[in-house]
This record gives structure tokens, sequence and C-alpha cells, in this order.
């Protein structure tokens, strides 16, 4: 199977959630779509969507969650299906 890495499209703080109280937008092994949010990247109180970008499952994120981060930088891979 092919993988996909979704890298970062900005520099800034990595979140896996839309809230602190809400749920993840996506666990590892779970199906995502290409357009599908996986995180938000927020930089100087914007936040940008981090899409996936290929349909498939997700089976892991390559940094923890609140890491600063690169742009660039790879945040998830993606068994492309």
């Amino acid at each position: 199977m092919a993988e996909h890495v979704v890298h970062s499209p900005l520099p800034g703080v990595f979140y896996r959630r839309p809230s602190p109280d809400a749920d993840p937008y996506v666990e590892p092994g779970e199906q995502v779509t290409a357009d599908q949010t996986i995180g938000l990247v927020e930089v100087m109180k914007q936040f940008a969507e981090v899409k996936a970008g290929a349909d498939g499952t997700l089976v892991s994120f390559v940094v923890e969650a609140e890491q600063v981060l690169s742009p660039g930088e790879p945040v998830a891979t993606i068994e492309v299906a």
C-alpha cells in the first residue's frame, strides 16, 4: 500500500481537536477522505485547518498535540486505499 504524508501548511502549534473539550478530529486507524480536517495549526491566534489530502486510513500522527511545527513539517501518515 502507498503512503501519503500530511505536511503542516504553516508554522505554529498543532491541535488534534477543535477545542479543548471536543473529541479529536480523527484517531489513528480511522478512514479519512482527502478534504477531511485532521487537525489545526494556530499561528498568532489564527487557525488553519490541516486536511488529510488523500483518501485512506490514518496510520499515525508524527507530531504530538500542541507541538510547535515548522512549515512543511510532517504531521501524519495516511495509508492510501
